[in-house]
């Protein structure tokens, strides 16, 4: 599964720019109008997004492919692309994570 963040509908404005790691292009990062990051799309196939504690919880029980974010720590998930979890339901996430930031 591809991840267009074009695709997603219902967020503002953003900017992105390259995760750069030792050097290394590893991903993408977006940011919301207050400078803050809202999205890593990382080169490995995963996505980190910021949500609460409590349905970070609840997905990380419910799909094998979510996990705790690296980039967020326990105010996000990262979740592998794997197509375990809909298209939709991911953009709905990357929607929610641009609320959290922006408020």
């Amino acid at each position: 599964m591809d991840f267009k963040i074009n695709e997603v509908t219902g967020i503002g404005e953003f900017e992105s720019e390259d995760l750069v790691k030792k050097e290394q292009k590893v991903g993408k990062i977006f940011y919301a109008p207050n400078s803050k990051a809202f999205v890593v799309l990382n080169e490995n196939k995963t996505i980190e997004v910021r949500t609460d504690k409590n349905l970070s919880k609840l997905l990380r029980e419910k799909y094998e492919s979510v996990m705790q974010s690296r980039y967020f720590g326990t105010g996000g998930i990262e979740i592998v692309l794997s197509g375990q979890i809909p298209q939709d339901e991911i953009y709905d996430l990357v929607r929610l994570s641009y609320n959290l930031t922006i408020s």
